[in-house]
């Protein structure tokens, strides 16, 4: 039995070697203009089968004349990157800023993988912002940070308008915004650079600051060179031995960190938390909330937390910062609004979709690991039948009713006094939804930037993972739309401010906070009043 289990280990490691080569092989080869059509009829099935909003912000003739205008440009065989460019470009002019197109990356075996993550690449740890019509370097997470505050002229050679301009046709917003693509290409620019140029162990990017041009090399490099001086630090010193009452105090002060890190979120890789509240003043009257995104960690017991503490202070001014957050779960902005609100509310409205079983459709994707799709496939019965009771027809549309379609009382901690709400052209999905409620609401007034998000919704909650047949080039799909109970006309656009403001490269310099600053500056304003 024991050898059965070797050779089956065995077998499986050897297919995985064969299936990594082949792949590798399959996308790197030029494939026949033919099959490549084959795939663009592919893509514009499966977009017209499954997205309920296709052609909210474009027409069907001219969507349909854009992808037989695609299909007679390929005319010779093309490489799966080369048809990538091609086809994203379409995809994007649907408007949906969920609707994803990404090329097929090299595959690694697990040997390669392995090898790969005992190092780092530096290029990673840069972290970039669009400021002023440029790309600049604010943060290098504990590299040189002499580099903060410079302009990325180039990269290994190329320009960066040039490059920018390239990844603006790759995807797009919800709607006709331009404040989405700028912040989400500058706050993501290592990614879009490997997926243009794929695996590199090294670069150079030519960076200007002040009046000085110069050429800064990142490599990959070993994290053990990293922790480096720490070990050694660590080691030269003795470990003091504990008392039994130590450990049991290192013990407990463990188990806080690790359910501080759950409810707040940490996120390991910036050491930092997704979602943060802190108090600005000597007296409490000013809450500021900080969600990075409505992603990890056990949210509920962190709205409980913070609104207790903010209801117990006796708090007068709640500053909720959602810059950048490019949204997350629908149950956690449903729980925040609850917060948020002293009447009665509906979050979203039902979904339009365009299957009845959305939660099969979406489990059964390609992407999925096998323990979902045996999941799927064991608990069908019970899915479908929950899919079918949630979903019914009401003038030739089919609809879902997600929960936060249910009408709701507002928590009994919820939060009285007056909100300020900054946004920017990141603020996306969710934080839009959540957003418009609150605009819609007059619940509070908005500083910054027009979010990336539309204000009437977006088509996203769950998602269908596509990959194409020949390129393999793979879409992701939204299955349901999902929007507020509020209508702004016209339709395209995202929650706009009531008070602009644009940050600048020098407010990055200075450390200054020029929404945040505004906002304080018109609480004292009203204090003294």
């Amino acid at each position: 039995m024991q050898k059965l289990l070797l050779y089956f280990c065995v077998f499986l490691l050897l297919f995985s070697c064969v299936s990594v080569k082949s792949y590798n092989e399959e996308i790197a080869v030029n494939h026949s203009a033919r099959s490549l059509k084959k795939d663009v009829n592919v893509a514009y099935k499966k977009l017209q089968k499954l997205h309920p909003r296709l052609y909210q912000y474009i027409p069907k003739p001219t969507l349909d004349y854009k992808f037989d205008s695609l299909k007679n440009t390929i005319v010779s065989p093309l490489t799966s990157k080369q048809f990538y460019e091609k086809l994203a470009p379409v995809v994007s002019e649907v408007r949906q800023g969920h609707i994803t197109v990404s090329p097929p990356l090299k595959r690694f075996t697990s040997k390669e993988r392995k090898a790969l993550n005992k190092n780092k690449f530096e290029f990673y740890a840069l972290d970039f912002e669009y400021l002023n019509d440029s790309l600049w370097i604010v943060d290098t997470r504990g590299l040189d940070s002499t580099i903060v505050g410079s302009k990325a002229v180039k990269i290994n050679g190329e320009d960066i308008y040039k490059l920018f301009k390239k990844y603006k046709k790759l995807f797009s917003s919800d709607g006709y915004n331009n404040t989405f693509q700028n912040r989400i290409i500058a706050s993501r620019f290592s990614g879009f650079y490997y997926k243009d140029k794929g695996f590199v162990d090294s670069l150079s990017i030519t960076l200007k600051k002040e009046d000085s041009v110069f050429t800064k090399m990142f490599r990959r490099i070993s994290k053990d060179s990293v922790k480096g001086k720490k070990e050694i630090d660590s080691l030269s010193k003795k470990p003091k031995k504990l008392t039994d009452q130590e450990k049991k105090d290192l013990k407990l002060k463990q188990k806080q960190k690790k359910d501080r890190d759950y409810i707040y979120g940490f996120e390991k890789d910036r050491n930092r938390y997704t979602r943060n509240l802190n108090f600005i003043g000597k007296d409490s009257s000013v809450a500021f909330m900080k969600i990075r995104s409505f992603g990890n960690g056990n949210y509920k017991n962190f709205y409980k937390e913070s609104f207790a503490k903010i209801d117990s202070l006796k708090t007068k001014y709640l500053i909720l910062d959602l810059r950048d957050n490019t949204g997350g779960r629908l149950d956690e902005i449903d729980k925040l609004y609850s917060y948020l609100t002293d009447k009665e509310y509906q979050l979203i409205e039902k979904s339009e979709v365009l299957t009845r079983q959305p939660f099969l459709t979406s489990m059964l994707s390609k992407n999925s690991s096998s323990f979902v799709k045996i999941g799927a496939v064991l608990l069908s019965p019970f899915v479908a039948i929950h899919n079918l009771f949630k979903s019914g027809k009401n003038e030739g549309k089919t609809y879902f009713s997600f929960s936060s379609a249910n009408l709701k009382k507002p928590d009994p901690l919820h939060f009285n006094g007056e909100m300020y709400v900054l946004i920017n052209g990141a603020s996306f999905s969710a934080s839009s939804i959540l957003s418009t409620n609150l605009h819609a609401n007059k619940r509070a007034t908005f500083v910054g930037e027009e979010t990336g998000g539309a204000y009437n919704g977006t088509v996203a909650g769950l998602f269908k993972y596509i990959e194409l047949p020949n390129s393999k080039v793979k879409m992701n799909i939204g299955l349901a739309q999902i929007e507020a109970p509020y209508v702004m006309d016209p339709d395209g656009y995202g929650i706009q401010p009531d008070v602009e403001i644009l940050p600048t490269i020098e407010d990055r310099l200075n450390k200054i906070d020029p929404e945040l600053d505004w906002v304080l500056n018109d609480i004292e304003v009203k204090k003294n009043n």
